[in-house]
């Protein structure tokens, strides 16, 4: 339709012929998205959305300090800290966290205050009981299992730490080994024995030592 055309429609005709195109406009977007969504499934991919964020309303937010092994929360619970995650998050001593616990009881911890921290070189030690600690500035510090395990640290490896700068904690994380301990033991050589004897000539050690005894025999014989 032509411009001269548009101006001679009445304003009844206007307004349907708006309309019209509205709905034109309308149903050519709903042909794109179906076309979008069929061409997704036919390439094998689905449509993917944002991660929906755990919001504080969820669930039960309650904050409190890491004592190397849990948290000690504000009410003075102890919250249990997932020992994988404790380690993999090198989570010292004297950290702040923030658990929130959803409605099907799922514990999502998250670090709100680093405590203050400083490296260290220990050397990974065991007690008569099996536990694993490091000695690192004159003092053996407790280490989580979980570390000990993914490292496959031994007693006697030199390792990397992290500790609280501030504080007198009883708890290390282990960041990496430097060197492995040297457990092989050199394999026993016996001594050479020492003769006392005069060392053969080369006739002697040539001639066996009961060829003078078969001269001896022929000379009877000829005799």
């Amino acid at each position: 339709m032509s411009e001269e055309s548009l101006d001679t429609l009445s304003p009844e005709e206007r307004a349907q012929k708006i309309q019209s195109l509205r709905e034109m406009i309308t149903n050519a977007e709903k042909t794109i998205q179906s076309a979008k969504s069929m061409l997704l499934q036919v390439e094998g991919k689905k449509k993917v959305g944002r991660k929906r964020k755990v919001d504080d309303s969820d669930g039960t937010v309650v904050e409190g300090v890491f004592d190397g092994q849990v948290m000690i929360g504000a009410d003075g619970k102890q919250y249990p800290v997932p020992a994988n995650y404790a380690s993999k998050s090198k989570l010292v001593e004297g950290d702040v966290l923030k658990l929130t616990i959803t409605p099907d009881s799922t514990f999502i911890y998250k670090q709100i205050g680093p405590a203050p921290r400083k490296n260290a070189i220990g050397i990974i030690s065991q007690d008569e009981r099996g536990h694993y600690y490091v000695v690192t500035e004159g003092k053996p510090y407790k280490v989580l299992l979980a570390s000990i395990t993914y490292f496959r640290a031994e007693p006697g490896d030199e390792v990397a730490v992290v500790i609280p700068r501030d504080k007198n904690a009883s708890w290390a994380v282990i960041e990496s080994i430097l060197s492995r301990a040297d457990n092989a033991i050199a394999p026993f050589v016996a001594p050479q024995r020492q003769h006392s004897q005069k060392p053969k000539t080369p006739a002697q050690q040539d001639t066996p030592t009961w060829s003078s005894d078969i001269r001896d025999i022929e000379e009877e014989i000829k005799a």
